[in-house]
């Protein structure tokens, strides 16, 4: 019986010393501080120019879209002259990795809490800056009072606006419905120009004006 054992026990005898030293290869691999990675969603919000531009306490980003688009005017009457009035941005917001993920424009906020006071629309909802996913969820949004400051004379105000509408998708998209407030920063461009609305002759000039922006989505 020893005989016909002994290949047996010399085999174990050769396979233990390799079983011990893959096992603390892979203790020793586990105990090695592991190289941490940003998450794919990692985030890195600029410093707020202003306290007004302050997300609120508890809010978290959990999106940026980098936005490339338009900024729309119309040459518009004030008072006895006539000035340029934003009737929409048109712009589209990227990824990092410069994939198309929202649109941003106005439209009326279907929320009934947030009427239009305008009596000629009483019908629809207050023309609110708007944001859509690629899922098609929506928001609608407002600026923070106080929630606005002036960081680059040649650009676009740097804002913190709050959300007052909502919308999931038709088939469920609800990516953007958790959003509370959205912050643009880092703006460039935007601003109306300085020619084309200067008499009552040149009411109803449109002019659509570059900008980008970074945008914020806070939850």
């Amino acid at each position: 019986m020893k005989n016909c054992n002994a290949p047996e026990n010399q085999s174990m005898r050769r396979m233990l010393p390799i079983a011990c030293a893959t096992a603390l290869a892979v203790a020793f691999t586990v105990s090695l501080p592991q190289p941490t990675h940003a998450a794919p969603d990692h985030i890195v919000v600029p410093p707020a120019p202003a306290p007004g531009l302050e997300a609120a306490e508890g809010l978290t980003p959990f999106l940026v879209g980098h936005a490339v688009g338009t900024q729309n005017y119309v040459c518009s009457r004030a008072g006895a002259g006539v000035k340029y009035v934003l009737f929409t941005p048109e712009a589209t917001l990227f990824d990092d990795d410069g994939k198309q993920i929202i649109t941003h424009y106005f439209s009326p906020n279907p929320n009934p809490k947030d009427p239009n006071t305008s009596a000629t629309v009483v019908a629809d909802g207050a023309i609110r800056a708007t944001w859509q996913d690629k899922d098609t969820s929506t928001i609608w949004a407002q600026v923070h009072p106080g929630g606005a400051a002036t960081v680059d004379e040649k650009a676009i105000a740097w804002l913190l606006l709050d959300v007052v509408g909502f919308e999931a998708g038709p088939t469920g998209g609800d990516k953007l419905t958790s959003t509370k407030q959205v912050q643009r920063f880092s703006t460039q461009g935007g601003l109306p120009p300085s020619t084309g609305c200067s008499s009552l002759d040149d009411a109803g000039n449109q002019a659509f004006v570059d900008y980008t922006a970074d945008y914020f989505f806070y939850r």
